[in-house]
């Protein structure tokens, strides 16, 4: 079974933007996240775009292929690990061409993009949620919500990760930043946040099943602390109804039972002919209030450990 970040991925990448300028934001998050820069003849630049997900490495080619006269080329490794995912990398190969791609995409030192200073990539506000997209769709995680509210980015560039933890924080997430060895992760915990996010994305499918899970969850942990509320109401009920015959026992074996007021021996007879039943119930066999019979248990308590 596939983790629900791959089937949240595998729904993303069939996605596209209608409109260029969110295609292109969304790539360049999604290569700054999972590519890497080469080299070729003549100093000529090169990229290498690796992920264990077919359907983003599909999407990355399309998308590469619409922005600029590159020549690409895909290979899959197969991996000799059981239950190892295969990698699929997308190659654009070395050309002049490259180059100016790579500063439109802000993948050159010193151009990237940043909150304040957005360019082109980060202007619009549907381009900023593209890029967060392309950088869930390179480097992002989700749990699956019966496990735990926890979705992830994660990059090896704190100044990426910077700018992902503030475009997050401009839609009203509550986005954190750490590091993890030599990574950095932006996360979000609160399940309204990951389903905001998963929202924006347009994972609707993915935004269904996690409401539904979480649903699910919720109730089932209301029904436990319900029954925990009862059961340890009934623990309560328990110990006090067997501190309750304790001192009444305590008080016929030193022969003064039979010496108490009627109201008060009737209510020591009562719990002793009935260990089990609750305060109310024994109100109902003596014919009073629940609060008369509390009153009548308490004196007798206090009469067998000599407070009164």
């Amino acid at each position: 079974m596939p983790s629900f970040a791959t089937e949240v991925k595998n729904e993303l990448a069939r996605l596209m933007y209608d409109k260029p300028h969110c295609r292109k934001a969304e790539l360049a998050a999604l290569l700054r996240m999972g590519a890497a820069i080469t080299l070729g003849p003549k100093h000529a630049l090169g990229l290498s775009f690796t992920t264990e997900n077919a359907a983003v490495a599909r999407k990355a080619l399309v998308l590469l292929k619409e922005a600029g006269p590159v020549h690409t080329e895909i290979t899959v490794s197969r991996s000799r690990r059981l239950k190892k995912n295969n990698s699929y990398t997308v190659r654009v190969v070395p050309s002049p061409a490259v180059e100016e791609l790579l500063h439109e995409l802000g993948l050159l030192a010193g151009s990237m993009p940043t909150a304040a200073k957005g360019g082109s990539l980060l202007r619009r506000s549907c381009c900023r949620v593209a890029y967060l997209r392309g950088a869930f769709l390179g480097g992002g995680s989700v749990n699956r919500p019966e496990a735990g509210y926890h979705l992830e980015l994660v990059s090896g560039n704190y100044q990426f990760a910077e700018l992902l933890a503030s475009l997050l924080k401009r839609l009203d997430m509550p986005a954190g930043l750490t590091d993890r060895k030599d990574a950095y992760v932006v996360y979000l915990k609160e399940s309204d946040a990951i389903v905001d996010f998963l929202g924006v994305m347009q994972a609707e499918q993915a935004v269904e099943a996690f409401e539904v899970t979480r649903n699910v969850k919720e109730v089932r942990n209301q029904v436990n602390r319900l029954v925990n509320c009862e059961t340890a109401n009934l623990q309560k009920t328990v110990d006090a109804a067997g501190r309750q015959i304790a001192d009444i026992r305590a008080l016929a074996a030193a022969g003064r039972l039979a010496q108490l007021p009627p109201p008060l021996r009737a209510a020591a007879e009562a719990r002793l002919a009935h260990p089990d039943a609750t305060l109310a119930e024994l109100a109902a066999l003596l014919g009073i209030g629940r609060s008369g019979v509390n009153h009548r248990l308490r004196k007798l308590s206090e009469l067998a450990t000599g407070k009164n």
